[in-house]
Parts: C-alpha cells; structure tokens; sequence
C-alpha cells in the first residue's frame, strides 16, 4: 500500500485496476509493478502470478530476468571509472581491449569505436556477438571467447549515422570496466552499484538459493490458446543483459536515478549527480517525429509533452521497463513474465501518478539566504551593444541572470576559489565560462564579464 502522506496513495486503486486490465488485455500470466515518487516506492501491486503452476502470485519480491536494464548498469560502471580519471568516454575501445585491432572496420579506422558510442548504441557494430540464433536460443556471452572470434566482429554501418543496437558493444564495456578495474564485471557492479545502494536482491546467474526460489516463471507467448507454456530458458549474459531483480529492487534503482546528490540513501557516493543528469541528457534524436531519444545507456520517449527516460529488458519469458520524470521525480516499474508492452503499462502508471503529484499543493520553504558577500553583485546589468537588459537575481538559491524576454536563457554562477569569479553552471551557451566581476576604485561593482560578454552594472542615480 502507497504511504498515505504520498499523493500517488489518492490513485493507488486507479492504478492497481491498470495493471489488473494490462494482465487481461494481453492474456497474460501476471505482471509486477510499482510507482517510485522522490525517493520512496509509494505503490506497488502484482496482478496475476509470478508462477501459475503454484498459484504464486505476482510481488514485489518476485524476481524477473531485467534483461537489457543491465545496461544502465553497465553504463553506471563506466561513468564512476571516468569520473575516477581511470578512462575517458571518448576513448578507442581498442585502447582498453587490443584484441579490436583485428575486428572488421570498413568505414575508418577501428578507433571510431569509441567507449562513448558504444554506450549510446552509435558505433556502428554489429547487434550480437558472431553465432547468435535467438529462435535456438544460441548465445555466446564470454567476451573472451568472442574476442577469440574477433576477425567476425565488426561495424556494419558508419559511426553516427544511425541508432544501431548493440548487446555486442555491451559485453564490451562490460570487458573494459574489467580490464579497467581490475576486477571482473559482476564483482564490480556488486561491489560497487548493488551493495552500496541496497539492491540486496538483484544479481547475476548462477543465484543463490534464497534469491532462485523468489524468481519468476517465465511464459511463452500465447498463440491459438489460453494455455501458458513454460518459455525456452533465456541464455545467460553478462554486462549486456544479465541482471534478475525485482520492484523492490528497481524502486530503489529508479530512485537513485531521481536524486540531485546522486548517493543513495546509505554509504558512499555511487554516482555524482551531474555525472547522472548527463546519462539521462539525449544525445541524438530516434526517430524524424522526434518522439525517442538516445542517451547514455538510457533512452527518452516523449509522450503528451512529458519526456520518459526509460530502459526496458527483454528475453525468453521475460519483458520489463522502468522509466522516469526527472523533472517530477516520479518513475514506474513494470516487469511482466510473458509477451506484453512493459513500456506501454510503465509509462501509463507513471503518467497517473505524476498527474496526482502535480495536482498535490507543493510544500513552501523559506527561501536560501544569500551570502552576505554576494548581496551587492545582485542588479541591473546592459549590453549597450544589443540594447540587452539583465537581471542578477539570487532566486532558488542561486545566482542567476534573468533577461525578461529569453526566457529559456538563465545562467546559475558557481563560486570559485578566486573572489569575485564565479563558473557558470551548465544548461546555457556559456556554460563552464567565467564570470568575472569588476570593481571601482571605491569597491563598487562597474561590470561583469559573463563569458565573452561584458554586462555594465546600472546604479540608480541618487
């Protein structure tokens, strides 16, 4: 049951009816879903069953193969060793994996594959390792005996001409942040994404006992009948797809995601949160109505003017999504055990739980005291040049310029060790420039230089 201070408990039946019509619609065996606000699962709710042979019904304990949601783990891996200085986004694959050198690359040099395309699903490499035939299922998910196949591996488009999924640049990451680290992949991502955030019950195959009798029964699609068939075992995989988790697991997943910090509730720092805010950024549109984005191992779907970063998961048995509003901080988990749209139910719950949150009163706070030091930089600044007018404001705890008729324009100053220079946050054309303010003789401010603008500091003529 939601919380009662929570707004998404006012909805919590409209939502439970959602999941149970999904389950009916689409014939399925059962689906497991949850609704995240801020940094709390505040609904969830199982419809049908996780296993129908035992009558177990669907929780938010059982566990689903997450399939390709590992993913946004993987990237996770990635960002923490840059953030470290140990590797760069835009650094060759084939630094970090020799073994590229003797992969296929008929359009430029094997360095376009770059750790940064890879994340983003932009190389151009081919979708699966060599040898793959999912109607079997035959799946190779060893890095190193694919490395061993190298000369089939290759890029099968330009870099950057198109979205090209990739479980093979995946499994590659996963091998870097290996080499990188030290450690081998799943033992990093325990180490140093699962445990510190508290995901006691997502893991990697083979599970222990405990954790592999919670999971769930994956079904084959239905066909001419209602009859459930058990689906064929899905493969195993790694840093591509590998994870089984849960609702109470994800929830805790897609809350981190929403956190301006970027720690979890607990220990140390998984994730810085611009380190976060620049995975959910799109990086290059999907489609030519502009309705899909890919990001940093995420991907963002537009739907009625509200913009979804999500994941979803598929395998044999198995399709899953968690999506989420950073802006409202509000996401959806849907994993479903059968053949059923989990991105359509996610965003459907998400989109109702945000409607309650944002018709909710929002809570007053005081406002942030300005720093005594800052108080007389705040003004009227002119480009006389443009005939621009420009208001330093402290607003939201920040100072910020404000120019009435760019809205869309208002760059936040960061301190820096030097007094008088501040760093303009990022979000606008200047962001990362300095922002220096000029004094008069008597202490007074004359201007500041805002990039490569100089601003006039208008005083009122006494």
């Amino acid at each position: 049951m939601a919380p009662t201070e929570s707004p998404v408990a006012r909805v919590a039946d409209e939502l439970e009816a959602k999941a149970r019509a999904f389950v009916r619609e689409h014939r399925l065996p059962g689906v497991a879903a949850g609704v995240i606000h801020g940094d709390e699962l505040v609904w969830c709710a199982g419809a049908g069953f996780a296993d129908v042979a035992s009558r177990r019904a669907a929780d938010a304990g059982a566990l689903y193969r997450i399939a390709s949601i590992t993913k946004t783990f993987t990237g996770t891996a990635i960002l923490q060793l840059r953030d470290e200085g140990r590797l760069h986004l835009d650094d060759p694959a084939v630094t970090h994996v020799p073994e590229l050198r003797g992969a296929m690359s008929p359009f430029g040099a094997i360095e376009t594959v770059t750790i940064r395309r890879l994340l983003s699903h932009e190389s151009g490499l081919m979708g699966d390792p060599p040898g793959t035939d999912w109607s079997q299922p035959s799946y190779e998910a060893d890095a190193a005996a694919n490395l061993r196949r190298v000369a089939e591996i290759g890029t099968k488009v330009p870099p950057n001409t198109q979205q090209k999924y990739s479980n093979m640049g995946y499994q590659l990451l996963g091998e870097i942040v290996a080499r990188v680290s030290g450690v081998p992949y799943a033992e990093y991502v325990r180490a140093r994404i699962l445990d510190p955030l508290g995901l006691a019950s997502t893991s990697f195959d083979p599970l222990p006992a405990d954790l592999a009798a919670r999971r769930a029964t994956g079904y084959a699609p239905r066909a001419f009948s209602d009859d459930l068939v058990e689906s064929v075992p899905a493969p195993p995989a790694g840093a591509e797809g590998g994870l089984w988790s849960c609702v109470s697991d994800l929830a805790r997943w897609v809350s981190f995601q929403l956190r301006e910090d970027g720690g979890p509730r607990a220990g140390a720092q998984v994730l810085a949160g611009t380190t976060l805010a620049e995975m959910h950024r799109p990086r290059y549109l999907g489609d030519a109505a502009w309705t899909e984005a890919w990001c940093i191992s995420w991907y963002a779907v537009r739907r009625d003017d509200v913009v979804w970063v999500q994941h979803s998961g598929g395998l044999h048995g198995f399709i899953t999504n968690v999506c989420f509003d950073p802006r409202e901080r509000v996401g959806a988990i849907a994993l479903v055990n059968g053949l059923g749209d989990a991105s359509d139910l996610a965003m459907e719950l998400a989109a109702h739980a945000r409607k309650a949150v944002r018709a909710a009163p929002a809570p007053i706070d005081p406002p942030a005291p300005i720093p005594a030091a800052w108080r007389e930089l705040l003004g009227l600044y002119a480009d006389p040049e443009f005939v621009m007018f420009v208001r330093l404001e402290w607003r939201d705890g920040k100072l910020t310029f404000v120019e009435s008729e760019s809205p869309n324009w208002r760059p936040t100053l960061t301190p820096s060790s030097q007094p008088d220079v501040f760093i303009v946050e990022p979000g606008v054309r200047e962001a990362g420039e300095p922002c220096t303010f000029d004094r008069r003789a008597d202490g007074r401010i004359r201007s500041v230089m805002l990039g490569s603008a100089v601003l006039r500091r208008l005083d009122p003529v006494e």
